[in-house]
């Protein structure tokens, strides 16, 4: 009896063997989006409940004693899955070892700054923030830009990290993702977990294109499609429209500051999904590198529905596209081909 009990302590013991701790890097992590979401991640909501993680934070040297009093608060919030915590204003010292890389930091438009001059900022950040992954971050490091322009700093980082495969450079689009299910999820009454498939297509901006014509809507009678159970094509294709591209912008307005919660947890919506996978029969939005799918332009970083596998995302084919989408798809690829021109012209 006790020679049993040995053999069934060891094998509990063996299926609970602690998998090794993957390390996150979070930029701007002094700031809103930041502060929101690194107990996001230390509390397994980014990489599930059973993924030790270690976090690096970086941001720059005048935050340095904000990202003090964050590191403070991670350990005294004792999180059981956070294994260390790094707060750095190095950039090489903050990717070294990096599995996951959230891009949080950037520099903002303020009044009275032109695009270019806001562009010419954030390349001078992600020329540094691609230098130090390059040489420093793990091998098949998986990075997600949240800072905008999300698309074109994307972008920046793939040019200056050319050793990180294309596919494993992604911006934030699953916020507006989000903002969509549940614009729908409250026009229709229904809980946001029964609306699925929408999509958002191009740049994370005012001209993307939040699209419901694939979507669907769990009903008692079985999934049904959005446009059918909603009956009201004129507020699908404007207000709804309007109210997703401007979501951001009516946030400011209410709170006097950018969306921060709704951000961070769009972000281990966007890893989550593309690391353990996507339920099956579902697809998400994620910016990423165009392979000239549905007509968007090779060689910009733009938002498709895909699904996820074995840590590895795919651009869902076949999809019906009709006039008016193709119209909103080419404006919002249209300038996107703009910013990267602007970006490129900057570098030179």
């Amino acid at each position: 009896m006790g020679s049993l009990l040995r053999g069934e302590e060891y094998i509990w013991s063996f299926r609970n063997v602690e998998k090794e701790p993957v390390v996150v890097l979070v930029t701007g992590a002094a700031g809103q989006i930041g502060y929101a979401l690194v107990p996001m991640i230390a509390r397994g909501a980014m990489l599930g409940p059973d993924q030790p993680v270690i976090l690096h934070m970086l941001d720059i040297e005048p935050a340095a004693e904000s990202l003090k009093g964050v590191k403070m608060e991670l350990i005294d919030a004792a999180f059981p899955l956070l294994k260390g915590v790094v707060a750095t204003s190095d950039p090489v010292e903050a990717c070294k070892g990096v599995n996951i890389a959230v891009m949080v930091g950037g520099f903002p438009r303020k009044e009275g700054m032109e695009r270019k001059d806001v562009m010419l900022k954030n390349i001078a950040i992600y020329k540094a923030h691609a230098s130090a992954l390059e040489q420093h971050s793990a091998p098949n490091c998986k990075v997600l830009v949240v800072a905008n322009p999300a698309n074109t700093n994307a972008l920046i980082l793939k040019e200056f990290a050319p050793s990180i495969p294309e596919k494993n450079v992604t911006c934030l689009t699953r916020l507006d993702h989000n903002r969509a299910l549940g614009q729908i999820s409250e026009k229709l009454f229904v809980h946001v977990g029964d609306v699925k498939n929408v999509i958002i297509w191009g740049n994370h901006s005012s001209t993307q294109y939040p699209d419901v014509n694939h979507a669907t809507v769990s009903t008692c009678d079985g999934d049904k499609p959005v446009r059918e159970v909603t009956a009201d094509d004129k507020w699908l294709n404007k207000e709804f429209i309007t109210t997703v591209q401007q979501r951001g912008a009516a946030i400011i307005k209410a709170r006097k500051l950018s969306s921060a919660l709704s951000a961070a947890s769009s972000a281990c919506d966007h890893i989550r999904d593309w690391v353990l996978g996507t339920p099956k029969g579902t697809w998400v939005s994620m910016g990423v590198y165009s392979d000239g799918s549905y007509g968007i332009p090779s060689g910009l970083i733009y938002s498709f529905p895909v699904t996820c596998e074995k840590g590895e995302w795919s651009i869902v084919q076949g999809l019906k596209i009709d006039g008016f989408s193709r119209g909103k798809m080419d404006a919002t690829a249209k300038e996107l081909i703009e910013e990267k021109e602007l970006a490129y012209s900057c570098l030179s």
